[in-house]
């Protein structure tokens, strides 16, 4: 009798629990580097959505390589929104699974890109190898870490980043200079990692490397994490604009009745306080009011464009990134 009590009493609790859980779920799929900015977030979000519908919602999140999260969800990952560093993995969404719309990058302002980052460096604490830009990492004495560009979309925004100085240095027809540099830049990276956390790792953790390459966001975080005084960070003149694309994955949101709250935790990233937020993990943000508020954490540098290097993502990833393309062409021995 006092185990039939028991037992009663623990589902009476179960039950009690799942009535009061969220009212709704939603999974955001994001790149690797962006789980604590996104556990940040998530509580701002919710907080907000009870606040405007009286309703819960709990937000989980699914967090890898850009372009890998894309294959999980054309493989079945139940993600209801996307928050990726690189577009042609959210249009592969569209391209190859018809999840998202065609003209997905019109459903949220500048492109649906809420916020926006470039490419930096972090070096040990004085800068031994004196760092500055980027002819500096195809030097013989300088030893790099960062992603595999074949499997981040953060690594792809570093090659392009060194083949756009490298336009510039040797001038946009000289393929030859241009070969030569990124020959020997991509000869001194020390690993690959496959996304930009493992090369955190690499770097921090395990001490490979003169210079770990990543995002802005990235350096600047790992600088407080780990040590204001035991690393710096150089932002080059010149890089590239990165650009971190969001989207509701329609047809899964839809399917699970949540495509409001998907709709509104993506719209709400362009909010005032989340964009401060945004800024306090070092994004460059489009909220002119934010911006002014943090202009002194963001120096000034020249973001080329991917249209400007390569001709735009479709033709970077066919001519640089596909197999036996550019990329493979410069890293045989």
């Amino acid at each position: 009798m006092k185990f039939i009590k028991s037992a009663l009493a623990t589902l009476l609790m179960v039950g009690t629990f799942n009535v009061s859980a969220a009212d709704q779920t939603i999974l955001n799929s994001s790149y690797d580097i962006a789980r604590e900015l996104f556990n940040a977030y998530n509580p701002l979000f919710a907080k907000h959505w009870q606040e405007k519908t009286g309703q819960t919602v709990e937000i989980r999140q699914s967090h890898g390589g850009s372009s890998a999260q894309a294959r999980s969800i054309l493989q079945g990952l139940a993600a209801d929104v996307v928050t990726f560093n690189q577009v042609t993995d959210v249009q592969v969404l569209h391209d190859r699974g018809k999840l998202i719309d065609a003209n997905w990058q019109d459903k949220f302002p500048n492109a649906s890109s809420p916020y926006y980052s470039t490419t930096a460096f972090l070096v040990r604490k004085g800068n031994p190898k004196n760092i500055q830009n980027w002819d500096d990492l195809a030097r013989d004495d300088v030893s790099s870490v960062f992603p595999n560009p074949k499997t981040s979309g953060n690594a792809r925004y570093t090659y392009l980043a060194a083949l756009g100085f490298a336009q510039q240095e040797f001038g946009i027809d000289n393929q030859a200079e241009q070969d030569r540099f990124l020959r020997q830049f991509l000869a001194n990276v020390a690993v690959f990692d496959t996304g930009g956390r493992g090369a955190t790792t690499s770097f921090v953790e395990r001490g490979l490397g003169d210079v770990l390459i990543t995002f802005e966001s990235e350096v600047n975080n790992i600088r407080q994490q780990y040590g204001m005084d035991d690393y710096q960070v150089v932002v080059p003149k010149t890089s590239i604009l990165a650009e971190f694309p969001v989207a509701v994955v329609e047809r899964t949101a839809k399917r699970k009745g949540t495509y409001e709250v998907a709709h509104e935790y993506l719209s709400h990233l362009y909010s005032e306080e989340a964009q401060r937020l945004l800024a306090g993990f070092s994004y460059r943000i489009h909220d002119e009011k934010v911006k002014a508020e943090f202009a002194d954490r963001f120096p000034d540098v020249e973001l080329l464009t991917v249209e400007t290097i390569a001709g735009g993502w479709e033709k970077a990833m066919q001519d640089h990134f596909a197999n036996g393309a550019k990329l493979d062409q410069l890293q045989r021995r």
